[in-house]
């Protein structure tokens, strides 16, 4: 054989010895894709609290919390008070095989990347991104529900409603000249204002915290994320009370709560879940629209940052028209929010009317909610209904082409997304 033609077939065999592989080689089996999941992160609107139920949660030991009863202490892991009753589970989300609820009743922005139980009055449950690999380990992200923002380090949710109930109870129950009957000091009986609640710096240094957390949220998910396809809904607030009381409210006993000392009408508007100012209601909602625009504006922020990340702003604010607390007779039991539930101690038993009790009682009283905040934590939340409304908003804001919707409900109880 020439040397020309041993060139030739030995190059030729190099060639076949390269295309082999490609064309005869068995293919290796693809992974195995995993099953999808939905996840809720952040606070108590997305936990669940006041929908009750509540299943036990596992604790920064690994240990699974359940209830631990009402004198524990308030930073047990069970009083994140994640419900099966969340909008989460209430959601149609179809694909979705898988859904895992994070959040935590008195979450912060701080608790997306560290440890609750590292800061003051937290609770004892590990970072919710450490959570959130967990989860990342067995099942593909696809959706995540995130709720944040009404707690931080310069106000909370429990504190502003806390504070302004406080002040009308203290007003329809004492006279301007018997705060020695508050051993523990005067008590305020002015309604809220703006500035009670929250003033502009307040909501700047908020929505700063919460930007950097969910900027940590947002790159985790995009570095665990099975497949790199997941849509994230940041949801705003719910006001559980409405802009204006139900005129069956106004007054009783020809008293309103301009005057001083109105006790027959302050137990009427505790029995119906609004023990409320009737001036206090425009900042309280004004307050809330704030929680929507911080909301808002951080979803802006970080979609510019992540611009191939899928995330959605849900505006909540009117999910509940027509259904709050008061906004008509029958109150509590046609509304989608909870009253202020009390108790007197840590006795399980809730105060449902406060007819009969004089000063000294309703201090006893609103003293057990500030030592056991446990007994009074799932106040002026969505309840159980008010949850399943939201699951409504969820589904819409899973389903939408749009990345700003609102979820409203109309006067015949029906709720849209647009």
């Amino acid at each position: 054989m020439s040397v020309f033609r041993r060139s030739v077939l030995a190059a030729a065999l190099a060639l076949a010895t390269v295309a082999l592989p490609a064309a005869v080689a068995p293919a290796r089996p693809a992974a195995a894709a995993l099953p999808t999941a939905a996840v809720a992160l952040g606070d108590s609107f997305i936990s669940g609290e006041g929908a009750g139920a509540y299943a036990p949660v596992v604790d920064v030991n690994g240990v699974a919390q359940g209830f631990p009863g009402w004198s524990a202490a308030n930073a047990n892991a069970y009083f994140c008070h994640r419900s099966p009753n969340a909008s989460l589970f209430q959601a149609d989300l179809p694909g979705i095989s898988a859904r895992f609820n994070l959040a935590c009743s008195g979450g912060q922005p701080y608790d997306i990347a560290n440890a609750s139980s590292t800061r003051a009055k937290g609770r004892q449950v590990a970072a919710q991104l450490d959570q959130l690999r967990t989860v990342a380990r067995t099942h593909d992200i696809d959706l995540v529900l995130v709720g944040l923002g009404s707690n931080n380090s310069s106000f909370t949710f429990g504190s502003v409603a806390e504070k302004c109930a406080n002040r009308f109870i203290a007003d329809a129950w004492t006279g301007w000249w018997e705060f020695w009957a508050y051993l523990g000091g005067p008590v305020e009986q002015k309604p809220c204002t703006d500035a009670d609640l929250g003033t502009a710096a307040q909501f700047t240094a908020a929505t700063a915290e919460t930007t950097t957390a969910l900027r940590q949220l947002l790159a985790t998910l995009d570095q665990i994320d099975a497949d790199g396809q997941h849509r994230v809904v940041f949801q705003d607030y719910t006001n559980p009370l409405p802009f204006e009381l139900d005129q069956s409210y106004w007054t009783e006993d020809s008293r309103d709560d301009t005057r001083d000392k109105f006790r027959a009408l302050g137990a009427e508007r505790y029995a119906a879940g609004c023990p409320i100012h009737r001036a206090s209601l425009a900042p309280g909602h004004r307050f809330s629209q704030g929680l929507g625009t911080l909301v808002s504006s951080v979803r802006g922020m970080l979609a510019a940052e992540f611009p191939q990340d899928d995330l959605v702003y849900l505006n909540v604010q009117r999910a509940f028209d027509g259904a709050r607390l008061c906004e008509s007779t029958g109150s509590p039991g046609n509304a989608l929010a909870t009253p202020i539930r009390l108790m007197d101690g840590p006795t399980g038993t809730f105060v449902t009317s406060l007819s009969g009790y004089d000063k000294l009682d309703i201090q006893r009283i609103a003293n057990a909610c500030g030592t056991y905040f446990q007994t009074c934590q799932e106040s002026w939340h969505p309840n159980a209904a008010g949850h399943k409304v939201l699951g409504r908003c969820l589904a819409g804001a899973a389903a939408t082409g749009a990345r700003t919707v609102s979820c409203v409900r109309a006067p015949d109880g029906t709720v849209n997304v647009s």
